[in-house]
Order: structure tokens, then C-alpha cells, then sequence
């Protein structure tokens, strides 16, 4: 494998497959390699384009801004899903109809996969569920909450993945919903029925013209398959397809680009097996390892033009057999790791950057939604939205407000506001005008942040059933229902908010994918600490969602834990030549 920096010059008619470690300078050379393919290429005439394709919508727009103008003009940049929904699915979705039941002019995008309780009910009536039996029969599915949450777990799990040609539906039979009534699990003899049902289920959405990340896949994979021709028309629109971030691939991505490559287009991927944290997705980091082409075009980037020489070697003990060149020097640069009060740690690190910003990253959102209100452990339970839905099955109605409009504001205060209209929207679907009362009901609740925020659940609640003037909501009676509103703050049921692309300083390391920071403090967990102590970053993949984190950092790293045993400390110092500092 030979090595190459981010400005050599390749053979802008041959493909390639390039290995290149955190902070390597994928997008520089991405863009380098754009910019020559457009200036030398005789095939780029008419409509032809370069197509770019990466994994998020910020690398998307990281990658637009620096093409600048000329070159943004010859250049298709999106994320695969959107490449695929826009030349495959959307042009060619009406060959779908008839056995799949797709209305394509009614699909305007796709979202991340929901299961619309109205729609599953639907469902769990037809005859082709008949075969359910106790415990798990039709009735029991839509009325206990416990197995109608784990049935809604088991959808959601849905994977869309190629064997042996053939496109198909994968499920995680694992899944478990725990409620105030106990662990729920599926019977395993009902699998084979759900499963034999779930392409009417499928049915029901794409007939609304209701489209997920998944069914793009799915359709995607379908249509070339049945309507080969459009395999042609790709390859004449897009005489040269580049990859970034290949190691996020999942098997039905790399069995379309594949197919693709066979005739004209010029493929080349870029990745990094040692950043693939995408397993929970359906990536397969094998498709990277095993993704084929010349020995001759294959390289490597091994310079690191992020972080810090002190940051670069550090990583380096982490990841045998790949040393990375360190081409940056901070003034005031280190590695320090805290053990012990979380909020003390983040303050006392904070103090360190002075002025400078300083980003947490997490493993869950709940944990990065806590360190935006710095909130120690027991100040916030992970399964309090669970407990919310539980306790409130009896009124749905009620429920449904509540965690629609607490998503949706903190969504909003996050810039997220279409996403956030979306959430509330549906609760007004049967009344003219959903969309204005939704952006005017959302406009006031912002308006009166304040007044709920540190308050209880109960606050909170009032002040929308104040302001809410098109829909009749419920009071309360005595009872455990009114003392869980009363005893629960708002914020503990607002850290729950899954926020995408979050732009904030606490966010989860997924989020931080392909970003880096001056200055990164990693809450660590004890998978975190098994990989200081046992890395194999080849094998584990919360392995590598740390080693993610870590090389975030271009300036200053700081690590924490919670607990650590003395063994365990003079483990990691004499290792890593790391500061431990315990912090009461």
C-alpha cells in the first residue's frame, strides 16, 4: 500500500481504494482529487457529473463550501441516501407500484424509520397475522403496553441487506422493552408470523407515500435488479463516483456501487476500518477490509494535520500497525485524565482552555443532554421517558402532547426547526392550517422557556394547556399519574431528546463523526476503560466509537471515568505517560 498525501495527484481514470487515519485530510484530498478530474477530464461534458457521496449532511456541506462555485457546478455532493433516493427511487419509484404497492407522487423525501401507532393497529388486524397465538396474539400486541412497546423495537430494527443476490428484510430478535410492569419480550414461535406479515406492514406506509433511510435501500436495491437499464443511465450522468468515509458502508451501499463499477463509471473510496461505529446501522466493516481493486491503486494517508504531536502519539499506542505522522504543534497542548465528580472534572477543565471552546462527547444522548445542563448522574434517570409512557398509557392523548412538544422545543433550541414543526404538526392533522398553529403554539412555548425549564413536568403541562386554544387537553386527579407530573422535572424528560447533527457542546461521539474540536473532554463508561486496558480496535466496535472520540481533540484531550482502581491507574499511566488526577 503506498503512501500518498491529501495533494497528490492520481490517475484521474483509475479507480482506488485509500486508507487514511483521523484527521488525515480525507476531504482535502477529496477535494484535490474533484478539481483535477474536472480540469483534466474529457467525459465531464453536457450533464455528466462527478458524483461525491459521504455519510452526513454536514460533511455534505463541508464539502460544498470548499469546492467553491466552478467546481460545486460539475460536482453531485449527498449523502448515499439522498444519491440514491434522487437517481434511483424518486425517477424510477412508479415501476413499484404494482407489487409493492408504492404511490411515488406522493413521496416528498425520507425520514429516519417511526412506527405510527394508527398504522400498526391497522396491522395487527389483518388476516395475515392471524397465525399469532398467546402470548403474543393479535389483541394481546395492540392492548399490553409492555409487548406493543417491544413490537415497536422489533420494527424499528429493520435492516435491509443483500445475500447471495437476493435483497432482504433483517430484524434484531433480541429486543426487550422494559416498563413499570416488567421485562417484555416476543415469543419466539411469533417471529415467523411477524415476519410473514411485515411487507404488508411495509405496504401501509409506502401506499401513504411514507418512505424511510431503509425502504430507500430496499427500493433502490429492487430497481436495478428489475430495471437494469438504470444502472446505465447512472453510469452516463456520473462518469466518476467517489466515496468518502467507505468504512459506513452497509452490504446493499457497496453491492449498488459495485454494480455499478462494472461498466465506465471510475469508483474510488476513501475509509478508515479503525473508525467504522456504524455496526448498530447495518455497516459491515468487512466491506471495507475486503473492497477490491488493483494492488496498484491501493494507498494510504498517513499524516495527521489535526491533532497535536502529544495527541497523534497517544493514539498511535492505541492502534498497532498504523503510525500516524503528526504535523501539528499547539502551544499549550496536553492529555489529562479525571477520575471521579463528572461536573468538578468538565469545570476544571474548562478553567485549563481559558477562553477557548471546550466540547463534551458522550456515548448516549442522555449523557450528553445531562452535560448540556451539567446535571450530575442522580439528577437524571435513562429510562425516564420509558416510565412517562407507561405511566401515562391510560391517556394517550395527553402523552402524545407532552412528548411531542418537548421534542419539538428542544429540537428548536437547537436549530432544528423543521424537524421540530414535524413533531408537533401531525398532533393538529385534522384541522386546516396544521403547520401555522403548529408554528405558532411552538413560537409561544419558546417565548415562555423560562417559565418550565428548571420547573416540574406539571409546569410545563399547564403552560401548554394555557396556550392551547384548537384541542381540548385533559386535567388531572389525584394519584400516581398527577405525582409523576409534579415530582419530575422537565429537563429529565427533555434529555431524552434525540437530537441529529446536534450543533451544541455536549454531544454524542456518533454525532462527532468526521468533526474535530480545539479542545474535547470524552465522558468515558466502562467501555471506555476496557479499551485502555484491552484495546482490539480490529474487533470491538465500542472500541472504536472511543477511539472516534479521542481523536477529536487538535489541541487538548481530556478523559473521564467515574471510577478507576488503583491497579487500573497505574496501568494507564505507565502506558499512555498520562496525568491521572482524582476529583472529589
Amino acid at each position: 500500500m503506498k503512501e500518498i498525501t491529501a495533494n497528490t495527484d492520481l490517475d484521474i481514470e483509475k479507480e482506488f481504494k485509500i486508507e487514511a487515519g483521523p484527521g488525515a485530510g480525507k476531504t482535502r484530498f477529496l477535494i484535490h482529487h474533484i478539481n483535477n478530474v474536472i480540469k483534466k477530464s474529457h467525459r465531464l461534458y453536457s450533464a455528466r457529473k462527478v458524483a461525491c457521496i459521504t455519510f452526513t449532511n454536514t460533511a455534505v456541506d463541508t464539502i460544498r463550501q470548499r469546492l467553491g462555485h466552478g467546481a460545486i457546478e460539475k460536482t453531485e455532493v449527498s449523502t448515499i441516501h439522498s444519491f440514491l433516493y434522487n437517481n434511483i427511487v424518486k425517477p424510477y419509484g412508479r415501476c413499484l407500484l404494482e407489487e409493492y404497492g408504492l404511490r411515488i407522487e406522493k413521496v416528498d423525501g425520507h425520514e429516519e424509520a417511526v412506527v405510527n401507532r394508527k398504522i400498526l393497529n391497522q396491522w395487527l388486524e389483518m388476516d395475515v397475522l392471524s397465525g399469532l397465538r398467546h402470548p403474543n396474539s393479535q389483541k394481546q400486541l395492540k392492548t399490553r403496553a409492555g409487548l406493543t412497546a417491544v413490537l415497536k423495537k422489533w420494527l424499528l430494527s429493520e435492516k435491509c441487506i443483500v445475500r447471495k443476490g437476493n435483497i432482504e428484510w433483517i430484524f434484531n430478535d433480541n429486543v426487550v422493552a422494559y416498563t413499570l410492569e416488567g421485562r417484555f419480550a416476543l415469543d419466539r414461535s411469533s417471529f415467523k408470523v411477524l415476519k410473514s406479515g411485515f411487507m404488508e406492514y411495509k405496504k401501509l406506509y409506502w401506499e401513504k407515500g411514507i418512505v424511510d433511510h431503509e425502504d430507500v435501500l430496499f427500493f433502490s436495491g429492487i430497481l436495478i435488479q428489475k430495471c437494469p437499464f438504470i444502472l446505465t443511465i447512472l453510469r452516463a450522468k456520473y462518469p466518476y463516483i467517489f466515496v468518502d468515509e467507505f468504512q459506513d458502508t452497509n452490504p446493499i451501499q457497496a453491492y449498488i456501487l459495485t454494480e455499478i463499477k462494472k461498466e465506465e463509471s471510475v469508483v474510488g473510496v476513501i475509509g478508515d476500518a479503525a473508525q467504522a461505529i456504524y455496526g448498530f446501522q447495518g455497516a459491515d466493516i468487512q466491506l471495507f477490509r475486503k473492497y477490491k481493486v488493483k494492488k496498484e491503486n491501493e494507498y494510504s494517508l498517513n499524516e495527521n494535520h489535526r491533532s497535536d504531536k502529544c495527541i497523534v502519539d497517544f493514539l498511535s499506542i492505541l492502534r498497532e500497525n498504523f503510525e500516524q505522522i503528526p504535523c501539528e504543534k499547539y502551544e499549550d497542548s496536553c492529555i489529562k485524565f479525571y477520575v471521579g465528580d463528572r461536573t468538578k472534572a468538565f469545570l476544571k477543565a474548562r478553567d485549563i482552555c481559558g477562553l477557548e471552546e471546550l466540547v463534551s462527547l458522550s456515548r448516549d444522548n442522555v449523557t450528553s443532554n445531562a452535560m448540556k445542563s451539567l446535571l450530575e448522574n442522580e439528577a437524571y434517570d435513562g429510562k425516564i421517558m420509558k416510565k412517562f409512557e407507561e405511566i401515562e398509557k391510560s391517556n394517550p392523548k395527553r402523552m402524545n402532547y407532552v412528548i411531542a412538544y418537548s421534542n419539538a422545543i428542544e429540537l428548536a433550541r437547537n436549530s432544528k426547526f423543521k424537524e421540530a414543526i414535524k413533531k408537533i404538526e401531525w398532533l393538529y392533522r385534522e384541522q386546516a392550517e396544521s403547520k401555522k398553529i403548529a408554528l405558532n403554539m411552538l413560537s409561544l412555548m419558546l417565548k415562555s422557556y423560562s417559565d418550565y425549564s428548571n420547573m416540574s413536568l406539571m409546569n410545563f403541562y399547564l403552560l401548554l394547556k394555557g396556550l392551547e386554544k384548537n384541542v381540548q387537553l385533559s386535567n388531572f386527579k389525584t394519584g400516581s399519574i398527577k405525582s409523576f407530573y409534579e415530582n419530575t422535572l422537565y429537563i429529565n424528560l427533555a434529555v431524552s431528546v434525540n437530537i441529529v447533527e446536534d450543533i451544541s457542546n455536549h454531544i454524542t461521539i456518533h454525532k462527532a463523526k468526521g468533526a474535530e474540536y480545539e479542545n474535547v473532554f470524552v465522558v468515558g463508561n466502562n467501555n471506555m476503560l476496557d479499551f485502555l486496558m484491552n484495546t482490539d480496535i480490529v474487533g470491538n466496535e465500542e472500541h472504536r466509537v472511543f477511539y472516534v472520540a479521542l481523536s477529536r481533540a487538535k489541541k487538548r484531550l481530556f478523559m473521564y471515568l467515574d471510577e478507576l482502581s488503583l491497579s487500573e491507574e497505574n496501568y494507564i499511566r505507565e502506558k499512555y505517560s498520562v496525568e491521572i488526577e482524582r476529583i472529589g
